[in-house]
């Protein structure tokens, strides 16, 4: 089978190589380059601590099984020169100030119950964890599950090892599709066309638009986001951190700036700093409001932010669907028109997991896991436009 694949972002490459791996012949397109968009514009997040108990929190513990395999197998496979994933099973830590700390409790609960590692730490152990935090904080949930990759190189892994599987990549835009009666027959681009027995929808925040073009409907919005960098410095943030505030504004549907504090450093000695949500469509103006917020809840969290030189600051799009799971599998409208999107901020965690869905709703590879709360067709998704 022959597979179009439009977008070369993390989901888009996790997608090309699990269905590379299942034999099929790929070609992934993108208008960019690799990981061109979103995926060099977040935090390489994997986690499991922000989600709450449901399908997005199944879906999330399998991926992140699936990322030390993976991990390991993109930095074995690598050829001469290209840098490594950056894999870190640092864990993460949520902490609450005194107003949020039974609120926090009780999510870390409900999150036990489905299998994900919460353990509470006493004051003491928390200043063990992390010795820099502000002695304001009331309490912490420590998740252990917790990872990080560096989103841009792993993309470029994933994407590379499809590609020495057999996959292609074009750089070039897809402006309509190729048809066969009712059935997509693969794409067309200034470049001439693509045929292909099936087309998967991986252009995230854009991704709505492609349906469009392609003859379906997809509700994806952008969401902006936006993260601080700070030059180099010895480490002084050891985990993951973020305010128990974070996970409200994860799953607000709310248009509106929110803001919540997450910091983590990297291994270049860096300190990354979130994070903003906001429905602003795909414009990057007015975004001093969110930084400065940003900045500001940071250093209440960790005071010796207030004295750090920032490096840079960065927006990027994150693909928002209105109930707040991912598309993932077979159009409803369109045969042979497949989709993964809308993952928001946690593509990087899930892609693994939301590759081997398409390769199993595309060419019937076992499913990781029960592919029904994610399809394009599911009620919620509709009722939620």
């Amino acid at each position: 089978m022959r597979v179009v694949v439009i977008g070369a972002g993390a989901i888009g490459a996790s997608c090309a190589l699990a269905l590379a791996e299942a034999g099929a012949e790929v070609v992934v397109v993108d208008r960019s380059g690799v990981a061109a968009e979103t995926s060099s514009r977040c935090e390489g997040n994997i986690l499991v601590s922000d989600k709450a108990p449901g399908a997005e929190a199944e879906l999330a513990i399998v991926a992140r099984r699936a990322w030390r395999d993976l991990a390991a197998v993109l930095d074995d496979d690598r050829a001469p020169g290209q840098p490594a994933t950056e894999f870190e099973e640092k864990g993460g830590v949520v902490v609450a100030f005194p107003a949020g700390a039974d609120a926090l409790e009780g999510f870390a609960g409900s999150q036990r119950a489905i299998g994900i590692r919460a353990d509470a730490v006493s004051a003491e152990e928390l200043r063990r964890l992390e010795p820099h935090l502000s002695r304001d904080v009331a309490c912490g949930i420590h998740y252990p599950e917790d990872a990080q990759v560096q989103p841009s190189l792993v993309t470029q892994a994933m994407l590379a090892r499809a590609r020495r599987l057999g996959a292609e990549l074009r750089i070039t835009e897809v402006t309509a599709p190729l048809r066969a009666g009712d059935r997509i027959a693969g794409v067309v681009t200034p470049h001439g066309p693509i045929a292909a027995d099936a087309v998967v929808n991986c252009a995230g925040p854009w991704a709505g638009e492609v349906a469009t073009l392609l003859g379906a409907r997809l509700d994806i919005r952008p969401r902006r986001g936006a993260i601080l960098v700070t030059t180099p410095m010895p480490q002084r943030v050891f985990h993951k951190v973020y305010d128990a505030d974070y996970v409200g504004a994860v799953g607000s549907s709310d248009a509106a700036l929110q803001t919540s504090t997450v910091v983590e450093s990297t291994p270049a000695g860096t300190v990354l700093i979130g994070s903003s949500r906001e429905r602003v469509g795909f414009s990057t103006a007015g975004t001093l409001e969110p930084i400065a917020e940003i900045a500001a809840k940071a250093t209440r969290l960790f005071p010796f932010l207030a004295d750090t030189m920032l490096l840079r600051s960065y927006v990027g799009f994150r693909p928002y669907t209105p109930d707040h799971l991912p598309a993932i599998g077979a159009d409803g409208w369109v045969a042979g028109l497949f989709h993964a999107a809308g993952h928001e901020g946690a593509g990087i965690g899930l892609a693994p997991t939301t590759g081997h869905l398409i390769a199993h709703a595309v060419l019937g590879t076992p499913a990781p896991l029960d592919p029904a709360p994610f399809l394009p067709t599911r009620a919620s998704l509709e009722e939620a436009a």
